[in-house]
């Protein structure tokens, strides 16, 4: 099962792509469903009151400590 080591963020801060274990660079978009369908591990989806589906880390608040890759 892959993991998240990386991320690609904007120029706002955003996070816009996740690097996986396996070395795919995969968007946001693509990272919620395979979270979803449980491919990739240690992440979790979560709703806000708005209906907008976001990504965190199970066991952390951010994902500040991951490199920041371009």
């Amino acid at each position: 099962m892959e993991t998240i080591t990386a991320v690609h963020r904007n120029h706002f801060g955003e996070i816009i792509n996740f690097v996986t274990s396996e070395g795919r660079i995969i968007s946001y978009r693509k990272a919620l469903m395979d979270v979803e369908q449980g491919l990739i591990q240690g992440l979790q989806t979560s709703q806000d009151a708005n209906g907008t589906m976001s990504i965190q880390p199970e066991l952390e608040q951010s994902f500040d400590h991951y490199p920041n890759l371009f």
